[in-house]
């Protein structure tokens, strides 16, 4: 863990069993669709190798083309419609937890804080890529 890092966790429950919810979560065609917090933010690029020691990577951007940055990873633990882990390029820990419920899905995202930007800020913005996520695994006909 991160020197002095903050752990933050985000959740929703998707409406839709884990399978599905699974391959929106990890698929990069599906990635490209729903990594961003706001809309005037989108993804124009992701690419995922799920499996231990596999390695992601997305390029998240403004849509006006003034700001862009990667985020990308190594995955630490990969267990199918479950769990996954991961280390980022800076040394922050994420995981992911899938709960199957019937036919929905708890998804429970913890991470570790960045020093740079409010914890509060930090956990707002990762709220909204998971509420985002939802709103689009939900909306999917497939």
């Amino acid at each position: 863990m991160g020197t002095g890092a903050e752990k933050v966790t985000v959740q929703t429950v998707v409406q839709l069993p884990v399978e599905k919810v699974w391959k929106y979560w990890t698929e990069p065609a599906h990635i490209t669709q729903w990594n961003n917090a706001s809309d005037d933010w989108h993804t124009p690029f992701s690419e995922n190798d799920l499996r231990v020691g596999g390695s992601f990577t997305s390029k998240m951007a403004a849509k006006d083309g003034s700001f862009e940055f990667e985020f990308g990873g190594v995955y630490d633990e990969v267990r199918i419609h479950e769990y996954i882990a991961y280390t980022l390029g800076d040394g922050r820990e994420v995981s992911i937890t899938f709960i199957s419920q019937d036919n929905e899905t708890k998804v429970i995202e913890t991470f570790e804080t960045e020093t740079m930007n409010a914890v509060e800020m930090q956990q707002a913005g990762w709220q909204a890529i998971m509420d985002n996520f939802k709103k689009y695994a939900e909306s999917v006909n497939d």
